[in-house]
């Protein structure tokens, strides 16, 4: 039963970190003496695909969450081993190194999709405020 829990955790950890990434977010553009902004919708979703394609989001998540597990897997099985009992010590480092390794892969991801959805509007001549 500890394994399923421990699995569970896994999986919501990178569900979540994982749409983070895919929450609709579009930067915002001032098309006030823009000279393309009858372009700006076509734009937008060119740069939209672009983004996704060059922030590789599912992947980073698992790989941090990857690294992360085995940090906290050697971390708590330390802690583990001081306190009697070295096997439950790294499962919970495990899971807790898993979780935060997955969520911090997918907020950088996330913040590499909207700097290449701002670089390219930007590249299209267009001014991009946030």
């Amino acid at each position: 039963m500890q394994k399923l829990s421990l699995k569970s955790v896994l999986a919501t950890g990178l569900l979540v970190s994982g749409c983070a990434t895919t929450t609709g977010w579009t930067p915002t553009v001032d098309t006030y003496n823009d000279r393309n902004a009858y372009r700006l919708n076509q734009d937008m979703q060119e740069c939209q695909q672009l983004a996704s394609q060059s922030a590789s989001t599912y992947k980073d998540t698992a790989i941090g969450a990857g690294v992360g597990g085995l940090i906290g897997a050697a971390g708590g099985a330390a802690i583990g081993a001081a306190t009697g009992n070295a096997g439950k010590g790294a499962a919970i480092g495990a899971a807790a190194g898993g979780v935060g390794g997955a969520a911090q892969q997918g907020i950088h991801s996330n913040d590499s999709y909207k700097n290449a959805y701002r670089n390219c509007l930007r590249q299209r001549g267009h001014n991009v405020i946030n």
